[in-house]
Protein backbone atom coordinates (compact mmCIF):
# COMPACT_ATOMS: atom_id res chain seq x y z
CA UNK A 1 0.00 0.00 0.00
CA UNK A 2 1.42 3.35 -1.05
CA UNK A 3 1.29 5.87 1.83
CA UNK A 4 -0.52 9.16 1.19
CA UNK A 5 1.67 12.25 0.98
CA UNK A 6 1.90 14.22 4.23
CA UNK A 7 0.29 17.25 2.59
CA UNK A 8 -2.71 15.20 1.46
CA UNK A 9 -3.10 13.79 4.98
CA UNK A 10 -2.89 17.28 6.45
CA UNK A 11 -5.57 18.57 4.06
CA UNK A 12 -7.81 15.61 4.88
CA UNK A 13 -7.36 16.20 8.62
CA UNK A 14 -8.10 19.91 8.19
CA UNK A 15 -11.26 19.18 6.22
CA UNK A 16 -12.40 16.64 8.79
CA UNK A 17 -11.80 19.20 11.54
CA UNK A 18 -13.79 21.81 9.60
CA UNK A 19 -16.66 19.36 9.16
CA UNK A 20 -16.52 18.53 12.86
CA UNK A 21 -16.55 22.23 13.81
CA UNK A 22 -19.53 22.90 11.56
CA UNK A 23 -21.41 19.90 12.95
CA UNK A 24 -20.76 21.10 16.50
CA UNK A 25 -21.90 24.63 15.62
CA UNK A 26 -25.11 23.30 14.09
CA UNK A 27 -25.81 21.15 17.15
CA UNK A 28 -25.15 24.03 19.56
CA UNK A 29 -27.38 26.32 17.52
CA UNK A 30 -30.19 23.75 17.39
CA UNK A 31 -30.02 23.19 21.15
CA UNK A 32 -30.12 26.96 21.73
CA UNK A 33 -33.18 27.18 19.49
CA UNK A 34 -34.91 24.41 21.46
CA UNK A 35 -34.29 26.31 24.71
CA UNK A 36 -35.27 29.78 23.45
CA UNK A 37 -36.77 29.70 19.94
CA UNK A 38 -37.74 33.39 19.89
CA UNK A 39 -34.21 34.44 20.88
CA UNK A 40 -32.38 32.20 18.40
CA UNK A 41 -35.04 32.35 15.61
CA UNK A 42 -33.51 29.66 13.35
CA UNK A 43 -32.56 26.02 13.84
CA UNK A 44 -29.22 26.41 11.99
CA UNK A 45 -26.50 29.11 11.85
CA UNK A 46 -26.48 31.60 8.99
CA UNK A 47 -24.73 30.43 5.83
CA UNK A 48 -21.45 31.86 4.57
CA UNK A 49 -23.32 33.27 1.56
CA UNK A 50 -25.53 35.36 3.83
CA UNK A 51 -22.52 36.33 5.95
CA UNK A 52 -20.66 37.62 2.87
CA UNK A 53 -23.66 39.76 1.94
CA UNK A 54 -23.91 41.10 5.50
CA UNK A 55 -20.26 42.22 5.72
CA UNK A 56 -19.96 43.66 2.22
CA UNK A 57 -18.50 47.19 2.10
CA UNK A 58 -16.91 47.06 5.56
CA UNK A 59 -13.78 49.20 5.37
CA UNK A 60 -10.92 47.45 7.22
CA UNK A 61 -9.31 50.85 7.72
CA UNK A 62 -12.55 52.58 8.71
CA UNK A 63 -14.27 52.92 12.07
CA UNK A 64 -15.20 50.25 14.56
CA UNK A 65 -17.76 47.50 13.88
CA UNK A 66 -20.33 46.22 16.36
CA UNK A 67 -21.99 42.84 15.81
CA UNK A 68 -25.27 42.12 17.58
CA UNK A 69 -26.04 38.46 18.26
CA UNK A 70 -22.75 36.72 17.45
CA UNK A 71 -24.17 33.19 17.72
CA UNK A 72 -21.62 30.62 16.56
CA UNK A 73 -19.51 33.20 14.72
CA UNK A 74 -20.77 32.98 11.11
CA UNK A 75 -20.74 36.76 10.68
CA UNK A 76 -17.79 37.35 13.03
CA UNK A 77 -15.57 35.15 10.88
CA UNK A 78 -16.39 37.06 7.68
CA UNK A 79 -16.11 40.47 9.35
CA UNK A 80 -12.53 39.63 10.32
CA UNK A 81 -11.89 38.19 6.84
CA UNK A 82 -12.38 41.72 5.45
CA UNK A 83 -9.11 42.65 7.17
CA UNK A 84 -10.71 44.57 10.04
CA UNK A 85 -8.38 44.33 13.06
CA UNK A 86 -9.86 42.21 15.88
CA UNK A 87 -9.50 45.07 18.34
CA UNK A 88 -11.90 47.15 16.23
CA UNK A 89 -14.66 44.52 16.45
CA UNK A 90 -17.03 44.01 19.37
CA UNK A 91 -19.57 41.17 19.42
CA UNK A 92 -22.68 41.20 21.58
CA UNK A 93 -23.90 37.77 22.70
CA UNK A 94 -26.03 37.06 25.78
CA UNK A 95 -26.11 33.27 25.35
CA UNK A 96 -23.34 32.15 27.73
CA UNK A 97 -22.35 29.06 25.73
CA UNK A 98 -22.14 31.01 22.48
CA UNK A 99 -20.19 33.81 24.20
CA UNK A 100 -17.59 31.39 25.57
CA UNK A 101 -17.17 29.76 22.16
CA UNK A 102 -16.72 33.16 20.49
CA UNK A 103 -14.01 34.09 23.01
CA UNK A 104 -12.18 30.84 22.26
CA UNK A 105 -12.41 31.24 18.48
CA UNK A 106 -11.66 34.93 18.02
CA UNK A 107 -8.69 36.16 20.03
CA UNK A 108 -8.60 39.92 20.43
CA UNK A 109 -12.33 40.40 19.77
CA UNK A 110 -14.27 41.87 22.68
CA UNK A 111 -17.33 39.69 23.40
CA UNK A 112 -19.93 41.69 25.35
CA UNK A 113 -22.56 39.85 27.40
CA UNK A 114 -25.15 42.59 27.64
CA UNK A 115 -28.46 43.18 25.90
CA UNK A 116 -28.52 45.22 22.70
CA UNK A 117 -31.19 47.57 24.11
CA UNK A 118 -28.60 49.19 26.43
CA UNK A 119 -25.39 48.35 24.60
CA UNK A 120 -24.01 51.89 24.24
CA UNK A 121 -23.15 51.84 27.97
CA UNK A 122 -20.97 48.73 27.58
CA UNK A 123 -18.94 49.22 24.38
CA UNK A 124 -15.32 50.34 24.16
CA UNK A 125 -15.73 52.82 21.31
CA UNK A 126 -17.06 56.36 21.39
CA UNK A 127 -20.46 57.49 20.08
CA UNK A 128 -20.10 58.25 16.37
CA UNK A 129 -17.03 56.02 16.05
CA UNK A 130 -18.67 53.00 14.41
CA UNK A 131 -18.92 52.45 10.65
CA UNK A 132 -21.28 49.44 10.83
CA UNK A 133 -23.60 47.62 13.18
CA UNK A 134 -24.10 44.09 11.83
CA UNK A 135 -27.19 42.53 13.38
CA UNK A 136 -27.99 38.84 13.60
CA UNK A 137 -30.84 39.53 16.02
CA UNK A 138 -34.38 38.34 15.15
CA UNK A 139 -35.85 41.84 14.95
CA UNK A 140 -39.00 40.55 13.26
CA UNK A 141 -39.82 38.52 16.38
CA UNK A 142 -39.38 41.52 18.71
CA UNK A 143 -41.99 44.01 19.85
CA UNK A 144 -41.89 47.61 18.65
CA UNK A 145 -40.43 48.99 21.88
CA UNK A 146 -37.51 46.57 21.72
CA UNK A 147 -36.89 47.30 18.04
CA UNK A 148 -36.90 51.01 18.73
CA UNK A 149 -34.49 50.69 21.66
CA UNK A 150 -32.02 48.59 19.67
CA UNK A 151 -32.00 50.95 16.69
CA UNK A 152 -31.76 54.00 18.94
CA UNK A 153 -28.71 52.52 20.69
CA UNK A 154 -27.11 51.51 17.37
CA UNK A 155 -27.45 54.95 15.83
CA UNK A 156 -26.15 56.54 19.02
CA UNK A 157 -22.88 54.72 18.20
CA UNK A 158 -22.83 54.95 14.40
CA UNK A 159 -21.04 57.69 12.48
CA UNK A 160 -23.26 60.11 10.50
CA UNK A 161 -22.95 57.92 7.38
CA UNK A 162 -22.91 54.67 9.36
CA UNK A 163 -25.10 51.71 8.42
CA UNK A 164 -27.14 49.25 10.45
CA UNK A 165 -27.14 45.93 8.55
CA UNK A 166 -29.96 43.47 9.25
CA UNK A 167 -31.18 40.26 7.67
CA UNK A 168 -34.70 38.89 7.81
CA UNK A 169 -36.57 35.83 6.57
CA UNK A 170 -39.26 38.09 5.11
CA UNK A 171 -39.09 40.05 1.86
CA UNK A 172 -40.30 43.12 3.77
CA UNK A 173 -38.41 45.32 6.20
CA UNK A 174 -38.42 43.83 9.72
CA UNK A 175 -38.89 47.37 11.06
CA UNK A 176 -42.09 49.25 10.24
CA UNK A 177 -42.37 52.73 8.74
CA UNK A 178 -43.71 54.25 11.96
CA UNK A 179 -40.57 53.33 13.93
CA UNK A 180 -38.24 54.34 11.10
CA UNK A 181 -39.87 57.74 10.74
CA UNK A 182 -39.84 58.36 14.50
CA UNK A 183 -36.07 57.71 14.55
CA UNK A 184 -35.35 59.58 11.30
CA UNK A 185 -34.22 56.44 9.47
CA UNK A 186 -34.75 54.88 6.05
CA UNK A 187 -34.48 51.24 4.98
CA UNK A 188 -33.10 49.86 1.74
CA UNK A 189 -33.28 46.28 0.49
CA UNK A 190 -29.80 45.17 -0.50
CA UNK A 191 -30.54 41.71 -1.89
CA UNK A 192 -31.66 38.21 -1.14
CA UNK A 193 -29.61 35.05 -0.82
CA UNK A 194 -31.36 31.76 -1.51
CA UNK A 195 -28.41 29.70 -0.22
CA UNK A 196 -29.43 30.07 3.39
CA UNK A 197 -31.99 28.24 5.51
CA UNK A 198 -34.46 29.83 5.37
CA UNK A 199 -33.66 32.16 2.41
CA UNK A 200 -32.84 35.60 3.76
CA UNK A 201 -33.13 39.23 2.67
CA UNK A 202 -30.59 41.86 3.73
CA UNK A 203 -31.58 45.43 4.61
CA UNK A 204 -29.48 48.53 5.28
CA UNK A 205 -30.83 51.18 7.66
CA UNK A 206 -29.41 54.71 7.50
CA UNK A 207 -30.21 58.17 8.77
CA UNK A 208 -32.68 59.84 6.42
CA UNK A 209 -30.40 62.80 5.71
CA UNK A 210 -27.82 60.46 4.15
CA UNK A 211 -29.93 60.53 0.98
CA UNK A 212 -31.07 56.90 0.81
CA UNK A 213 -34.49 56.34 -0.69
CA UNK A 214 -37.21 54.91 1.57
CA UNK A 215 -38.03 51.21 1.31
CA UNK A 216 -41.23 51.81 -0.65
CA UNK A 217 -39.31 53.54 -3.47
CA UNK A 218 -36.51 50.99 -3.73
CA UNK A 219 -36.67 48.90 -6.94
CA UNK A 220 -37.60 45.21 -6.82
CA UNK A 221 -35.15 43.44 -4.54
CA UNK A 222 -32.05 41.94 -6.06
CA UNK A 223 -31.59 38.17 -5.93
CA UNK A 224 -27.98 37.35 -5.16
CA UNK A 225 -26.74 34.25 -6.96
CA UNK A 226 -23.85 32.21 -5.54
Amino acid sequence: MIPKPKFARAVALSRNADIGDRAREHLEFFLAWLRRPRQTASVVPSSRYLALRMVRDIDPEGGRVLELGGGTGAFTREILATGLPPEKLEVVEINAAFARALERQFAGVDVIRHRAETISAHVSGEPGGYQRVVSGLPLLAMNHDTQRAILDEAFRLLAPEGVFVQFTYSALSPVGREILESLGLVAQRMGQTLLNFPPATVFHFRRAQSGTEPTAKVPHLETVEF
